[in-house]
This record gives structure tokens, sequence and C-alpha cells, in this order.
């Protein structure tokens, strides 16, 4: 199946991702499968991702987050931005 939606980084996403993959490996996992996500379906309209759109965010500055491990992105057309990531707390897990 092809790609629908062409993913890319912003330079600001690329040094936290660098960052935080250092210290923990198994994000690179996470992130291929967050770009098979979002090559696809980054609007959520099969309802089968964590995907919620943040109401309070203006454009550009990731109005959409997908849970895998808190990336936040922005469509514009047929491009997802991905702006930034983020690990999960330990303490908001339980």
């Amino acid at each position: 199946m092809t790609p629908l939606f062409r993913v890319e980084t912003t330079s600001h996403f690329d040094r936290l991702f660098k960052k935080l993959v250092r210290r923990h490996p198994d994000l690179a996992v996470l992130y291929a499968r967050a770009l098979d996500i979002l090559s696809s379906d980054p609007y959520n309209r099969t309802r089968s991702h964590n995907i919620r759109k943040l109401e309070s965010l203006p454009p550009g500055e990731g109005q959409y987050r997908l849970r895998l491990s808190r990336f936040r992105y922005d469509i514009e057309g047929q491009v997802v931005y991905l702006k930034e990531c983020a690990l999960r707390s330990e303490a908001t897990c339980r």
C-alpha cells in the first residue's frame, strides 16, 4: 500500500528525538511505527489509533498528538510535519 501522506520532521523535532533516543533506544521502534501510522491515517479516520486533536493549540504548534510516545504534529495538505516528541512519564502511566 502506498502512503497517502508524506511525513517530514522539523529541526526542533530532530534535536529532541536525537537527545531522547540516546537514552531510550526503543524509541526508534516507536518512531518507525509512528511513521507508518502518520503516512496512512494522520486524521485517525479509522479510529484505530490513539490520536487526539489538541483544541487549545493554533495551527503550526503541533495540533495533533499521537500517543505512542507523545509525538505532536501538524497536517498541511498531504504533508505531516512532526513538531515535538517526548516520553510519557512513568508517574502518569500508573
